[in-house]
């Protein structure tokens, strides 16, 4: 609908997300999220076989989206991200991180290098992210004092319930985890 209908709503939707920014409010509904368990494989009746999605404003989604690029182009123009780095890079992903690994693995080991490789998986440290730090951190790298107040503002007023069929869960206080919208990631969903 929102396609179909923007030409009409754009200026409205962009003089919003432009006053959002500048005052660092965050509409309720921007900061809420029906979380919905979405079956993958395997037996139905395993919740280790559901992922969580969250599902949230799509307003709201845009308006993390413009955020995102905001810190994206400073830490780029700064340089605050090393090329090595390829988690939450645009353009690469676990792929090409393991091919770069593999790439200095091999030649170390036609060097006749002795190689000793450890793999640690942080694929959930993003859940127990502390605002706090993150905030700093973001501050510390220089971004905007509006961008910075948006993010707290919105990470501080987060909340999500369940979801399941037409049965739903208490509203709960998101209290840990990287905001949505800076999962760079090609889906179109948001981590919970």
């Amino acid at each position: 609908m929102l396609r179909e209908l923007a030409d009409v709503i754009a200026e409205a939707l962009s003089i919003i997300f432009e006053r959002s920014w500048r005052t660092g409010e965050v509409p309720e509904d921007w900061r809420k999220a029906n979380v919905t368990p979405i079956f993958k494989k395997g037996k139905k009746e395993d919740p280790g076989n559901y992922r969580p999605v969250s599902l949230t404003s799509i307003p709201g989604k845009m308006m993390e989206q413009l955020i995102l690029e905001a810190i994206m182009k400073q830490v780029e123009e700064k340089k605050f991200i090393r090329s090595s780095q390829h988690g939450f890079t645009k353009g690469k992903s676990y792929l090409t991180n393991l091919i770069a690994f593999y790439d200095v693995m091999t030649g170390w080991v036609d060097e006749e290098r002795v190689v000793d490789v450890v793999y640690l998986d942080f694929s959930k440290a993003f859940d127990t992210v502390s605002h706090d730090i993150l905030l700093g951190k973001l501050r510390k790298c220089g971004l905007d004092e509006w961008s910075v107040k948006w993010i707290e503002n919105w990470l501080n007023c987060r909340t999500q319930r369940v979801v399941v069929s037409s049965a739903e869960s208490s509203w709960r206080l998101v209290s840990s985890g990287v905001p949505p919208g800076v999962n760079t990631s090609t889906t179109d969903e948001a981590g919970v």
